[in-house]
């Protein structure tokens, strides 16, 4: 993702969530879906430059089926 990419995905994606199994002691991050792909953040560090992580929403899809699954 080129920089420029990367600041538009800033300025337009605003919907920034924490997990609902977050808790309290700031040891999260934060992400930003769409269509196309997943933006991971650190809570702690909202600043407008803050380093982004971004993943295919196909990557991120099996990714979550992956740490959310149990063995019961």
């Amino acid at each position: 993702m080129t920089e420029e990419i990367i600041s538009h995905a800033r300025r337009v994606l605003t919907g920034w969530f924490t997990s609902s199994y977050s808790n309290a002691g700031g040891s999260c991050v934060e992400t930003n879906l769409s269509a196309d792909v997943a933006l991971v953040r650190d809570s702690k560090d909202r600043r407008p430059d803050s380093p982004i992580i971004e993943f295919k929403s196909t990557a991120w899809k099996s990714f979550i089926n992956v740490v959310t699954w149990r063995d019961y």
